[in-house]
């Protein structure tokens, strides 16, 4: 299957919504995205058509309109992304990374247990 155009914010925006939503208009994205933020409907129209051209989501006609469901599953696309990233920016070392988050931010005890935890299964 060779590489997937990667996906920019407001992309990955309007597959998150067609994700949760499973079959999904036009209409229903923009709906869902404007309760967030100002955008306009031919704007989720124009992206919704990239995104089948990217090969993210599929149409069908229903009626006089398109309902647009996704082609590839959600934890597939966000493996990907996250691969891209670790990839690019540390050179595809998945320890920095970990690194960083960790001693970026504060993490919860609920948080350190649950990283332990998966390390644990992942041993």
């Amino acid at each position: 299957m060779g590489t997937t155009p990667a996906l920019g914010a407001r992309e990955l925006a309007i597959m998150k919504v067609v994700w949760k939503l499973g079959d999904a208009s036009v209409r229903d994205v923009y709906e869902t995205l404007r309760k967030e933020r100002s955008v306009a409907y031919t704007t989720v129209m124009s992206m919704m058509g990239t995104l089948e051209g990217k090969g993210y989501l599929k149409k069908r006609i229903d009626g006089r309109a398109f309902r647009y469901r996704p082609a590839r599953p959600e934890q597939r696309v966000i493996s990907g992304m996250v691969r891209e990233f670790i990839d690019r920016v540390f050179d595809g070392a998945s320890q920095p990374l970990l690194a960083h988050l960790v001693s970026a931010r504060r993490l919860t005890d609920e948080e350190r247990e649950e990283l332990r935890r998966l390390i644990d299964e992942a041993e």
